[in-house]
């Protein structure tokens, strides 16, 4: 009697073990390369993650629960920004990515500032997300008051690998300079804010969806001003680079900052052509499924804009198939 109650729990362990290696096995990883913990790339990609996500054991969605994709787990992975993130996606480091709509064009075509490098011919869009404004922030009385004002200062233009750091340099051109003729930091998020406060760097440039994180910090602590990036300079940028749009960073935005003209860029999800389709497909109609709305808007300010209405707003690189299907079935293209 003994030996058939041990090989019955022999027999269930076995069973438990061959279904827990199953469930295992069914299990998909998807990661989202963002950026830097202080700025708003890496909180969407969390939300978004979340959104996309239904690992086992998940409520289903007509119960309140996950109205992502079966069996998938997808993490948001902090990283220096857009060309990182397109560099990763191509060598397969990574799933997918956010980067600027520029960024992406530009390496995915080896031209701009890609130029001589090989295009990043298996890049493909999962969808347009929102828009990024360019943040030049100085000290309120640093007496910065325009790009031009930059000359001789210490400037941080973020780390080489960031979109940021692209678009600052693209500026400083646009307005007759170059980084030759500034004392040139590649400081990021806290880091750069916590210098400006100190003293060590006169301004720098953020390029991210506001209310970013890091500015909503510094502004609690410092005084602090968003330098206007308009004029014949932002008219020469704009008309040299369609993707860039002139706008506006609203008064209020930050705690006692003024509204300031500016120039944004689209912010895009791209991934590897190489990715499953059926994968592409469900990830997309996961990211616009109705009931994602509710963790878009609560997850973030800039979740708000984040609608089926842009999914395909500046699209520069060809839809990966599995969204390019998704996006025909619901009239979209």
């Amino acid at each position: 009697m003994l030996k058939m109650f041990k090989a019955a729990a022999v027999s269930t362990m076995l069973v438990m073990s061959v279904s827990q290696m199953s469930s295992a096995q069914d299990l998909t990883f998807f990661t989202i390369g963002t950026g830097g913990t202080a700025y708003t790339y890496y909180p969407v990609g969390g939300v978004i993650a979340n959104a996309i996500s239904n690992p086992p054991g998940s409520r289903e969605c007509d119960a309140g629960g996950s109205c992502g994709v079966p069996n998938l787990i997808a993490s948001a992975v902090s990283s220096r920004g857009s060309v990182d993130n397109v560099n990763a996606i191509i060598s397969g480091l990574r799933n997918s990515g956010f980067a600027q709509s520029d960024v992406a064009y530009w390496a995915y075509t080896g031209t701009g500032t890609m130029e001589g490098m090989d295009p990043a011919t298996d890049l493909r869009t999962i969808a347009a997300l929102f828009e990024e404004h360019i943040h030049l922030v100085a000290l309120a009385d640093s007496g910065i008051n325009s790009v031009a004002d930059l000359a001789g200062k210490r400037v941080s233009l973020d780390e080489p690998g960031s979109g940021t750091y692209v678009d600052a340099n693209l500026i400083l051109e646009a307005n007759g300079l170059s980084a030759a003729d500034l004392t040139a930091e590649a400081l990021k998020g806290n880091a750069a804010a916590d210098a400006l406060r100190n003293g060590k760097i006169d301004a720098y440039f953020v390029v991210a969806g506001y209310p970013t994180g890091s500015l909503v910090e510094l502004a609690s602590s410092a005084d602090i001003k968003l330098v206007p990036i308009d004029g014949p300079g932002a008219d020469a940028l704009t008309s040299a680079y369609g993707f860039f749009a002139q706008g506006e960073i609203p008064a209020g935005t930050y705690e006692g900052v003024d509204g300031v003209s500016t120039v944004s860029v689209g912010a895009q999800w791209f991934t590897n052509a190489n990715e499953d389709e059926e994968l592409i497909y469900a990830i997309t109609k996961a990211l616009w499924n109705d009931k994602t709305r509710r963790l878009l808007d609560v997850g973030h300010a800039k979740g708000k804009t984040i609608t089926p209405d842009t999914a395909l707003n500046g699209v520069g690189v060809p839809l990966h198939p599995g969204a390019e299907r998704f996006y025909k079935e619901v009239g979209m293209l």
